[in-house]
């Protein structure tokens, strides 16, 4: 799949995915709504950002979202992530807020995630791509399939890794993980719907604790 810009780590191994009919489907489905003059979300570019910005081996942490944002210049292929300038959306400051109680992390002052990324913490988004302002649009075009392979593929071939499940669509997913290998942190959605739930998890400090009593170093969660 030449035509996907995807860190070389990640085409390796995930190469077989890549190759079964539903991601060709997939790709041509993409196409033919972009050819259609659907605005899709992320931009191209940036479906990926998740993989290019995390490789595989620097995986520690797995923070797992559902639909990329559907309105106009906040999805940026990291879930829960909006580049500099965008509003902090409502779940996001929920996330800041709970980080700054769990480990008096400054509240950042915008919600790019890149950091993160960087650092090991994989921001991976169950579908990779949204149409304009129709949430789950794309929910059923075969993005699961790609995503829950990756799930499989981290929880087999890594070991000592911390997958952070917010909400039930995210707590779904740890039948996909050896929770003999890896920490699952399950908790409510960050989503203000939630009605707070997910305060009080302090999955932050209980990721960095595993990751040091593993022997990695402890993500670094400061934005500012």
């Amino acid at each position: 799949m030449s035509q996907i810009k995807i860190e070389p780590s990640w085409k390796i191994a995930l190469e077989k995915e890549f190759e079964q009919p539903y991601f060709q489907a997939l790709v041509s489905f993409l196409k033919n709504e972009k050819q259609a003059g659907k605005i899709i979300y992320p931009p191209g570019s940036q479906i990926f950002n998740a993989f290019d910005s995390t490789p595989f081996e620097k995986v520690e942490v797995v923070i797992l979202g559902q639909d990329p944002y559907h309105n106009p210049g906040e999805a940026m292929g990291l879930s829960f992530s909006v580049p500099k300038g965008v509003r902090i959306p409502p779940s996001l400051q929920n996330i800041f807020k709970e980080l700054n109680t769990d480990l008096g992390v400054p509240v950042p002052q915008h919600g790019d995630l890149s950091a993160w990324a960087a650092r090991g913490v994989f921001l991976l988004n169950a579908m990779l791509t949204v149409e304009r302002n129709r949430p789950s649009s794309h929910s059923q075009i075969g993005w699961q399939n790609f995503t829950d392979a990756v799930i499989k593929k981290l929880s087999e071939a890594r070991d000592g890794l911390v997958f952070m499940l917010w909400g039930n669509f995210a707590r779904k997913k740890k039948e996909l993980i050896d929770g003999s290998r890896h920490l699952i942190l399950e908790a409510a959605h960050p989503s203000p719907l939630a009605g707070g739930a997910f305060f009080g998890c302090r999955h932050f400090s209980k990721a960095n604790e595993y990751l040091k009593q593993t022997g990695k170093t402890p993500i670094d969660w400061n934005l500012d």
